[in-house]
């Protein structure tokens, strides 16, 4: 406790810096709920402290330039290590990506779903706006099945949906360039990926379809601190696939056959 107490000691020098940037007006953060949520997070996670304290309070300062909340649901702050020793990295999540999309004021609808194997889902790209998905979340022992999938929807100003789908393969292979999301030995989830696979999962699909929505200068900065968690010039070994089911659901053959395949510039997110 002596460590987080001297921590936000540390800290409180930052306030006016962090006051600078940080969101203003009826959606505004105050600057000592940001603070007090920087040291909470760290309070869960004493790991942080093993960071260089310079990344430390530089991923705070991205956070409060991005308007976020570090309470691990809007970002969250997360060690890896460099050959420098452990840094510390902000990482927007899902609720915090959504969060600046529909403030952008660009679309009146987003959302981002898993797809799990006992799932009924269905879409037809060109026939159906947005797919049907009916989680049975009712079924014996509260079991949906393996993820096979996730998919994001956003509705425009002008009344036209845009969809964007992805596999689970293609998931992983997202991961697999997260600095953060791979156990270099074994290829196996880590850290966040390994904590809150399905939410990664959610932001990862979340990032393909922001590309082509209408820009906004605040969503493109979190992406743009986003990209800082991915290595494209590491050479790691392929994660292991996940294991093939005996008996193929309807959901599954949809999400396979029905992935749609984009091009995407520099990374695959």
């Amino acid at each position: 406790m002596s460590n987080i107490v001297q921590f936000k000691a540390d800290l409180l020098p930052y306030s006016a810096q962090f006051k600078t940037v940080l969101p203003k007006g009826p959606k505004g953060i105050d600057v000592d709920k940001f603070i007090n949520t920087v040291v909470g997070a760290v309070q869960a996670n004493p790991t942080i402290l093993e960071c260089n304290r310079s990344t430390i309070y530089s991923a705070c300062q991205k956070a409060a330039q991005d308007g976020l909340i570090l309470d691990g649901r809007e970002a969250a702050l997360v060690k890896y290590n460099s050959k420098a020793g452990p840094v510390c990295q902000y990482m927007p999540m899902v609720r915090g990506l959504l969060k600046k999309i529909r403030n952008s004021g660009e679309v009146s609808f987003v959302k981002a779903e898993v797809v799990c194997q006992n799932d009924e889902f269905s879409y037809n790209p060109g026939v159906d706006e947005i797919p049907s998905h009916a989680p049975d979340w009712f079924e014996k022992d509260g079991e949906r099945g393996d993820m096979i999938g996730v998919y994001a929807v956003a509705k425009l100003k002008d009344g036209n949906y845009d969809v964007e789908i992805m596999s689970f393969k293609e998931v992983e292979k997202v991961r697999g360039k997260s600095k953060s999301g791979s156990d270099y030995n074994t290829g196996e989830a880590k850290g966040i990926w390994k904590e809150w696979y399905n939410e990664m999962a959610k932001k990862t699909v979340l990032r393909r379809l922001e590309k082509r929505l209408p820009s906004s200068s605040d969503v493109e900065s979190v992406i743009r601190h986003d990209n800082e968690d991915y290595d494209l010039s590491a050479s790691q070994e392929k994660p292991p696939e996940k294991p093939e089911v005996k008996t193929k659901t309807r959901a599954a053959e949809i999400i396979e056959a029905e992935t749609i395949d984009i091009e995407h510039e520099d990374i695959p997110i």
